[in-house]
C-alpha cells in the first residue's frame, strides 16, 4: 500500500546511525521545562477550559480522494476574560508546535496576560500530528504510513490554523475581532509565517525565540554551538576548559578494550550499558546545550553545572568525575541516567524527526572554524543528513523549501516593503538567537533582543524575582500590541462610518 521501510529494516538502521558522531546532533526547538521539573503536577491543565475538536481536512492543497479525509484537530478556549459576542473583543491565539497543546497552556503565561488586558477570548490551537490531533488516532500508524506522514508540514499546519480561526470567529460571531497570534520557538516561526501568509486573519504576530534565519546557510552553522561555548566560558574559564578536554578523555577510556565502555557506563550511571562513546557524547551534548538554551536568570543552569564541575576540581577529581558532577547538578540525583532521555536522535515515529528531515532543515554544526568552541569538530554534513533521511523515510530532504515558501534571504530588503505587525523577541543567551531576527526591519516589524534572556523566556510565567529588563521586555511587547489594536479599532470605525455614509 505504501512505500515505508518496514520496522524490521528501520531499527537496525537506527543502531548504525546513532553510532556516529560525525555530524553534530541538532538541538531540539521547543519550550523545554527543565526549570520546572520539580514543580508539582496538576491533575489536568485543561480544568476550567473548554475543549473542542474541528474536522480538519488531511490535505488543504489537493483534490485527490485522500485529500478529503479528515481528522479531529483539538483546540482549547479560555473564556475567563472574554467580554462576549459582538463587542469586537480581541482574540489571542497561542500556536501549538511540536508537542501536546496542554504543554503550551501550562507554561505560556503571556497570552493569559493579554487576554486579561483586552477582555479577550484566548484560544490554543494544537498542531497536526501532535497531542490528540493525530490522523487515524495513532501516531505510530500515521508515521509508518509514507503517504500520510507527507501531510505533516508547516504549510498544512498554517492552513489548519487559518481554517480553525475562521471557524471560531464565525461560531462566536466575532468576524471583526482583531486576532493576535503568538508562539514560542517553532511555534514562533509559525506565528511570523502566518502573519505573512494570512494577513487577513491575523492582525499581528509575536514570535518568541523563532530562528527563522537558521535555514539555507543564511546563518553560519557554528552559530548555535558558539553561543553555548561562550556561555560556559563567560561563566567559568576552568569549567569551560574541563568540558573542552572531556571529549578526548571519553574516547580514550572507551577505546580501552574490552572494559572501557563498561567503565564509562558505571561512572556516568547510565541506565543501559553504552554501545559506544558516541551515545555518551550525544547525552553530554544534550545536557550542555539544554543548559545554555534555557539559561534563565532565575535558575542559571550553566552556573549550576560549572559550580559543580569546579567544586569537583578543587577536590582533585579527574576530568570524568568533574563532568559527572556537572551532569548530576543539572539532571538531579538519580539511580541511573538515560542517555536517550531527550528522545532517540533518529526515531522514525517521532513527528518532529520527520519535520527536521523533510523541510525544517537547520544546518547546525561545529565546523572547526570557531577556535573557542568547547565541542569536538562535527560539521553539518548534508550528504550524510540526506543519506540518513533516505534510510529512515525513503525520501530526500528539501533544504531550500522554507526560504522558497516563506522567505529568509535578504529578509530586511524584502519584508519592509510588504510585511507588518510582527515582533521578534530573542534572548541573546539562547543559542537559537543566532538564527533569529535581532534588528528592526521596519517600523512595525520589530526586534526585541535581551542580552540576558533565554529561550522563550518572555512568554513564560512571570515571577516576583523577574529582573527589570524582563519586565521591560514584556511591557514593550504589550505596548506594541496596544498600538496595533488601537489602530485596528480606529480603522474599523472609519470603515463603518464610510459604509454608513453610502
Amino acid at each position: 500500500m505504501d512505500s515505508i521501510l518496514s520496522q524490521s529494516i528501520v531499527l537496525p538502521l537506527l543502531l548504525l546511525l546513532v553510532s556516529s558522531y560525525a555530524s553534530a546532533h541538532i538541538p531540539r526547538l521547543g519550550l523545554q521545562r527543565r526549570a520546572s521539573r520539580n514543580k508539582p503536577q496538576q491533575a489536568s491543565t485543561l480544568d476550567g477550559l473548554a475543549t473542542f475538536y474541528y474536522k480538519q481536512p488531511l490535505d488543504h492543497f489537493n483534490y485527490q480522494p485522500q485529500s478529503y479525509d479528515t481528522f479531529d484537530q483539538r483546540y482549547v478556549i479560555n473564556f475567563k476574560h472574554w467580554q462576549g459576542v459582538n463587542l469586537n473583543a480581541p482574540i489571542i491565539v497561542g500556536f501549538g508546535s511540536e508537542g501536546d497543546v496542554e504543554d503550551d497552556i501550562s507554561f505560556l503565561d503571556f497570552p493569559i496576560r493579554l487576554a486579561s488586558r483586552y477582555k479577550a477570548m484566548l484560544v490554543y490551537l494544537e498542531h497536526r500530528f501532535y497531542g490528540k490531533s493525530v490522523p487515524f488516532g495513532s501516531i505510530e500508524k500515521a508515521m509508518k504510513n509514507a503517504s500520510v506522514r507527507g501531510y505533516l508540514n508547516s504549510a498544512q499546519a498554517l492552513a489548519d490554523y487559518a481554517e480553525m480561526l475562521l471557524h471560531i470567529k464565525k461560531m462566536f460571531a466575532s468576524q471583526t475581532s482583531p486576532t493576535i497570534v503568538m508562539g514560542a520557538s517553532y511555534g514562533g516561526m509559525l506565528a511570523s509565517w502566518f502573519r505573512l501568509k494570512y494577513p487577513h486573519i491575523a492582525l499581528g504576530a509575536l514570535a518568541s525565540s523563532a530562528p527563522i534565519l537558521y535555514f539555507d546557510n543564511i546563518t553560519p552553522q557554528d552559530g548555535y554551538y558558539s553561543i553555548v561555548s561562550k556561555s560556559f566560558k563567560e561563566t567559568s574559564q576552568t569549567c569551560y576548559e574541563t568540558i573542552r578536554r572531556s571529549w578526548a578523555e571519553v574516547d580514550r577510556i572507551a577505546n580501552n578494550k574490552p572494559e572501557g565502555l563498561m567503565i564509562l557506563s558505571k561512572r556516568f550511571k547510565t541506565c543501559e550499558k553504552l554501545n559506544g562513546s558516541d551515545e555518551l557524547k550525544y547525552y553530554l551534548d544534550h545536557v550542555l546545550t539544554s543548559a545554555a538554551q534555557y539559561n534563565n536568570p532565575h535558575e542559571k543552569p550553566v552556573r549550576g553545572i560549572c559550580a559543580a564541575i569546579d567544586e569537583a576540581a578543587r577536590k582533585n577529581s579527574d576530568v570524568i568525575e568533574q563532568v559527572v558532577a556537572g551532569v548530576v547538578a543539572f539532571m538531579g540525583e538519580r539511580d541511573c541516567y538515560d542517555v536517550f532521555e531527550s528522545g532517540h536522535p533518529d526515531n522514525p515515529i517521532d513527528p518532529f524527526t520527520w519535520q527536521e528531515y523533510s523541510e525544517i532543515v537547520m544546518p547546525i554544526g561545529i565546523s572547526g572554524k570557531d577556535k573557542d568552541s568547547m565541542f569536538p569538530t562535527a560539521p553539518f554534513d548534508f550528504n550524510k543528513f540526506k543519506k540518513d533521511c533516505k534510510a529512515l523515510y525513503g525520501v530526500s530532504p528539501n533544504p531550500h523549501w522554507i526560504t522558497t515558501f516563506y522567505g529568509g534571504q535578504d529578509l530586511k530588503l524584502i519584508l519592509h516593503r510588504f510585511g507588518s505587525n510582527i515582533i521578534f523577541s530573542n534572548g541573546l543567551k539562547d543559542p537559537y538567537s543566532s538564527g533569529g531576527v535581532l534588528h528592526n526591519i521596519s517600523e512595525s516589524i520589530v526586534a526585541i533582543p535581551t542580552a540576558e534572556g533565554s529561550h522563550c523566556l518572555d512568554l513564560q510565567e512571570g515571577r516576583e524575582d523577574d529582573p527589570e529588563w524582563l519586565i521591560s521586555q514584556r511591557k514593550a511587547e504589550m505596548d506594541i500590541i496596544d498600538a496595533w489594536i488601537s489602530k485596528y479599532y480606529a480603522d474599523l470605525l472609519q470603515s463603518t462610518q464610510t459604509l454608513g455614509a453610502h
